[in-house]
């Protein structure tokens, strides 16, 4: 059927009975489409569709936000459970909210940047009428009485939100394993490991499970999963996406932001969600720029620009040889966008032991939420209680002046420097259920944290605590057929010097084409 055809947009789907297409064929348009619309592609090619030309075909009406709902949900419900991407769907809520969108767009309404756009929000946060489970079976299933500030956004922009994706309990670690069920499945290679803690964002991300999902990054949660499954992932500067009880993270090493096949659909998702908010201790009072004007403007915005790259910030000892090959040569790419780079070695502390006190303090605090109920509580969760249960206040404050000194050393770094280089991860995806205990020949206790599991991450958590914009872009395949990312850091504010690198490397090193192998 020829998709220019005025009655196209609605009967080339099989969605809606006769009484129903008579309605909506009486608010169709006089005028036929223009011949210039884009052509929409079908089936699972509209799952692995970029959102900025899904949202261009919906503004053409050469794709039906119904049809484009049907394909992600029809991809869903046979790659899901498989992979375990996400632990709440939707579909009924996601169906109809798609033939309203419609509905919209065949009476000429104005269109929120997501018109029609499915998007998934991760499980930590509360979507009316879905349940909030957090990773744990402690939390229950009711459904939430209302959306989280970031949701309400998505649905006021046009964005329909169909699913939860998957998280460790309690988001507190960088594997994405639970109670709840099995763990979450990489897709690239089944039986390796996401990433944590927006595991299910980034298998889901990966495996076409949608165009545009909601991560969370309080040590890297969002870019050690987009690392490991191969997709882009951007932790935005602190307080730029507010959020009620942005204190409690942590004190403020916690971030929301987007995951994404493409940097161009990161930066529709940061425009959307980007913003003061009076209830956020920490958020930037000043409006954001327009991140998808930024991004088209990349190439002249790279020209010049001091890129440093390091391997070890001063202190980490074990990379997996693959990584630092593959890292390190995407590093070079920069000089063919223009900058200039060098390798450098900032010579920072190890700031790791306070991260863990922050975070294992923090944790300490939900213990209570378990008596009762202690089989319900995750090993490794159990352990982190039981150690930020034994942290002093004394070792507590010096963890707060450590941050500080952290954000004062990355400023230095930055005063000389545009960029930063370095791994996502010292390792790329391993096998689920297992640990890595030993790293390039090197014992992982080296790190000299409470728990081991921080050598497998070290680069992510120092940005936590300096609050600088970071985001892991894909940069190649391990032999084994995993991926491996590329963390690109900017300096204090600047996320769209982030997303413009990012875009760069985008453009010269692609990477949004290739799919994984899970059918």
């Amino acid at each position: 059927m020829d998709r220019h055809d005025e009655t196209s947009f609605w009967t080339r789907r099989d969605v809606m009975g006769g009484a129903a297409a008579l309605a909506a064929l009486a608010v169709l348009p006089t005028t036929a489409m223009a011949a210039t619309s884009p052509s929409a592609p079908s089936g699972e090619d509209l799952c692995f569709t970029s959102a900025t030309a899904l949202a261009e075909m919906i503004r053409a009406k050469s794709l039906s936000p119904v049809e484009l709902m049907d394909a992600v949900l029809a991809r869903t419900e046979r790659i899901n459970p498989i992979l375990r991407s996400f632990l709440h769907v939707d579909p009924d809520g996601a169906r109809a909210a798609a033939r309203e969108a419609e509905a919209a767009v065949m009476r000429g309404d104005s269109l929120g940047p997501l018109h029609g756009i499915p998007v998934s929000i991760k499980d930590s946060h509360n979507v009316k009428g879905m349940p909030t489970t957090n990773g744990s079976l402690i939390t229950g299933g009711s459904p939430a009485m209302q959306d989280v500030e970031l949701v309400a956004n998505t649905r006021a922009a046009g964005g329909i939100v169909f699913a939860k994706s998957n998280l460790p309990a309690l988001a507190h670690i960088d594997v994405t394993e639970n109670l709840l069920g099995p763990p979450c499945q990489n897709p690239w290679k089944l039986g390796c490991n996401t990433g944590g803690s927006s595991g299910g964002a980034g298998a889901a991300c990966a495996a076409g499970l949608g165009p545009l999902h909601h991560g969370t990054d309080g040590g890297g949660s969002i870019r050690i999963p987009a690392d490991r499954c191969g997709v882009f992932g951007l932790k935005p500067s602190v307080g730029r996406i507010g959020h009620r009880g942005a204190l409690g993270a942590a004190i403020g090493t916690g971030h929301d932001g987007p995951m994404t096949r493409t940097v161009a659909d990161a930066a529709l998702l940061l425009n959307v969600w980007a913003g003061p908010l009076d209830a956020d201790y920490l958020s930037i009072p000043t409006p954001p720029e327009d991140y998808v004007a930024a991004v088209a403007a990349w190439e002249s915005a790279l020209k010049g620009k001091r890129v440093g790259v390091t391997f070890d910030y001063g202190w980490v000892k074990a990379i997996d040889p693959e990584v630092r090959q593959l890292v390190g040569a995407a590093a070079q790419r920069f000089a063919e966008l223009g900058c200039r780079v060098e390798e450098v070695n900032p010579s920072w502390p190890n700031p790791l032991r306070a991260f863990e006190a922050l975070w294992y303090t923090t944790a300490a605090g939900k213990r209570a939420l378990f008596d009762g109920h202690e089989a319900w509580l995750d090993e490794s969760l159990r352990l982190m209680m039981e150690e930020g249960a034994q942290i002093s206040g004394v070792e507590l404050a010096q963890a707060v002046e450590t941050k500080d000194k952290m954000f004062q050393l990355a400023q230095a770094f930055f005063a000389d420097h545009d960029l930063l280089l370095s791994p996502v991860c010292a390792v790329p995806a391993w096998a689920t259920g297992q640990d890595v205990p030993m790293i390039d020949g090197v014992d992982a206790s080296y790190i000299g944290t409470r728990l081991p599991t921080f050598a497998r991450m070290p680069f992510t958590p120092t940005f936590n605590l300096t609050g600088h914009p970071a985001a892991s872009v894909p940069c190649g395949f391990t032999a084994d057929g995993v991926p491996v990312g590329l963390q690109i850091v900017g300096p204090r504010h600047a996320d769209a010097l982030v997303l413009q690198a990012a875009a760069g490397f985008e453009a010269i090193q692609p990477w949004a084409d290739r799919r994984p192998p899970i059918a």
